[in-house]
């Protein structure tokens, strides 16, 4: 099997209304379907994909502390170190941003919905420019957004770049 790329996630959250509004804020998805109260499916701007991320409420319920068995997150890669830019600010007003690593071959953000459902939102960095990254050190970093955007600008990666996903 060759995955080329994430098609779709799917997540059970408390309030599907509220989890929606989080959502369309944060990351700008558009609602495709929606079952009101039950469940909605939601679309990336400019995705080809019927849905991107579908939500189905299972009602309140207090989560266990802790790490649990199941899904720990999920990353969506977005094309320009400037688009990251834009996401974190908007990840940072809205209270969701919990963290930002430099991972040498990605640049990345961690954020946690209204149900505190953890997803990263990434950069990856040029293929061509792996090595020299992975040769910096440590394979996890604190991430220094305008320093990456000082050495790549806007340069796109990823499939809008045209390579593989």
């Amino acid at each position: 099997m060759s995955v080329r790329r994430l098609n779709h996630a799917v997540l059970y959250v408390s309030n599907v209304s509220r989890t929606v509004g989080f959502y369309r804020e944060m990351l700008g998805f558009e609602v495709s379907t929606e079952i009101p109260g039950k469940a909605a499916f939601l679309r990336a701007q400019g995705s080809a994909n019927d849905h991107d991320l579908g939500l189905f409420e299972i009602g309140a319920g207090a989560p266990a502390p802790g790490p649990q068995v199941g899904l720990y997150h999920l990353a969506w890669e977005v094309g320009t170190l400037p688009e990251l830019a834009e996401i974190r600010g908007r990840l940072a007003a809205g209270g969701a941003l919990v963290g930002a690593s430099d991972h040498r071959v990605s640049k990345s953000l961690y954020a946690k919905d209204p149900d505190g459902i953890e997803f990263e939102v990434m950069w990856r960095v040029p293929a061509q420019d792996w090595e020299h990254e992975l040769a910096q050190g440590d394979m996890i970093a604190p991430l220094d957004l305008e320093d990456a955007l000082a050495r790549w600008g806007g340069k796109a990666t990823g499939a809008a770049a045209g390579s593989p996903t």
